[in-house]
């Protein structure tokens, strides 16, 4: 079903990249009930929710696209959805549910459309290939975000100038500075970095999957006690919330209410806007960053993507996957859900197919049932993954031309954006900006493809909406 021989890979190796993939992003099961909650939405409701559209998306993603990416509500988008829409504009929560469903329907039409797909066949190469490695590094800062290595101090070196260029005082910046390594949770992650570089070097089988059990389990000997059980609603409290989200979209508080009031269309209408050129590029930008280089999407399928009608091709179906995903997140009461950057690690563990995600979608049910345990794995132990899969995913950058400056400058920009600014589809913003800027000011403006065009217009009327609201 899997068609494991075709593409290089056997059972115990995608049971173990399937697992490695949600030990990764097992996060988003705490942390997305405890930012939706923030909004008015019951805990417990939103736990079940993240499960059950975690699960029903990456099934789709296995079952019918055969590629190893999992599925998930996405942070950022998360606490736009809280913090935005509901806070600052002001939206009931069951109306800014209602607008992830409308985007996940959109997501759906201009994939079924194509629209998506020719997106991706109009990003040149060498842009690829800065995505590619600019996810590595995005990934790698996560990582060491999460592995508490980063610590944002107050630099006095800083000053305010007058207008004629004099100093008329000194003031305090924030700046980034590595920790002092002296607490329990850092020296853990350290612990756990060098593990898994010396399990790789040593070739060892399922070396992530390995140094994330070692690390957690060196994290309750006395003394370090880093790991420690999560207190969560029990299962059957959570099956109790779950119907005061699940169609909450379909009542008077849902849709109708969204479109109640003329005076409010404009804004609905750019906040739609605003979730779903975020959704659609960060699942663009995962796709072509961990695909091409794996071989997971290879030249044959793209051409298959160009020729063939429906959905033959694996990137046409992993496509259509992502898409009906977040529509399926809003009923069931949670923020877009969409690819997840993490399936990086699962790949680098060497998955390649479906059973890699039906893998991560089974933990994913089992987590419904031991919440406690599987939050009970601290960041210390899973940071060092994504920190290594960073390393792995950066080979991209020696395929650009980087004494070109013509190839160079985008790829500069694409790359290092997504980690300055955490955000793969601002990565994405700053390159096709710059490739533009590139071409109309070398004289080469014809050879940007139209579809690019639009797009770089869309990401300006984005950051201008942005601004607005």
């Amino acid at each position: 079903m899997f068609k494991l021989k075709e593409n290089g890979t056997k059972v115990s190796t995608e049971i173990i990249a399937g697992v490695t993939t949600f030990f990764t992003m097992a996060y988003i099961i705490i942390v997305n009930p405890r930012m939706l909650s923030q909004a008015g939405m019951e805990w417990g409701a939103v736990f079940l929710a993240t499960i059950i559209a975690s699960v029903i998306g990456t099934l789709i993603m296995g079952l019918v696209a055969n590629v190893p990416y999992a599925q998930a509500p996405g942070m950022g988008l998360n606490a736009f959805f809280v913090f935005t829409v509901c806070v600052t504009l002001d939206f009931t929560w069951q109306q800014a549910l209602s607008m992830v469903f409308i985007c996940g329907i959109f997501n759906i039409i201009i994939t079924v459309t194509k629209i998506r797909k020719y997106i991706i066949k109009s990003i040149p190469r060498s842009l690829q290939n800065a995505i590619g490695g600019g996810i590595g590094l995005f990934i790698a800062y996560v990582g060491v975000k999460n592995a508490g290595l980063i610590n944002f101090t107050s630099d006095p070196g800083t000053y305010t100038l007058q207008d004629s260029g004099s100093v008329i005082s000194s003031s305090a910046a924030i700046t980034p500075a590595i920790v002092k390594l002296n607490t329990p949770a850092v020296l853990l992650a350290i612990f756990g970095l060098i593990l898994i570089i010396a399990l790789l070097v040593l070739k060892v089988k399922g070396a992530l999957l390995i140094g994330i059990i070692i690390t957690t389990l060196v994290g309750l000997i006395p003394g370090v006690d880093v790991t420690t059980l999560g207190n969560t609603t029990g299962f059957v409290e959570c099956c109790q919330a779950l119907p005061t989200t699940f169609g909450a979209i379909f009542t008077s508080e849902g849709l109708p209410s969204l479109f109640s009031s003329v005076d409010k269309l404009p804004l609905v209408l750019l906040t739609i806007f605003a979730f779903s050129i975020s959704d659609t590029f960060d699942t663009i930008g995962t796709f072509i960053g961990t695909g091409r280089k794996s071989g997971i999407f290879s030249e044959e399928d793209e051409k298959t993507l160009e020729s063939s009608p429906g959905f033959k091709s694996k990137m046409d179906k992993a496509l259509f996957a992502d898409a009906t995903a977040t529509s399926i997140g809003a009923i069931f009461g949670t923020s877009n859900t969409t690819t997840y950057v993490e399936s990086a690690a699962g790949i680098g563990a060497g998955g390649r197919t479906g059973l890699t995600s039906v893998v991560v979608a089974i933990c994913f049910i089992l987590s419904a049932f031991l919440a406690p345990l599987v939050s009970a794995v601290p960041n210390a132990a899973t940071a060092p993954v994504l920190i290594i899969v960073g390393v792995m995913m950066m080979s991209s950058f020696a395929e650009i031309k980087w004494g070109d400056l013509n190839e160079a400058i985008p790829a500069f920009f694409a790359s290092v954006f997504m980690a300055f600014f955490y955000s793969i589809s601002y990565g994405i913003a700053a390159g096709f900006l710059t490739y533009c800027v590139v071409k109309i000011f070398s004289g080469k403006a014809k050879e940007v493809h139209p579809i690019l065009w639009v797009c770089t217009g869309l990401f300006i009327l984005n950051f201008v909406l942005l601004a607005i609201i």
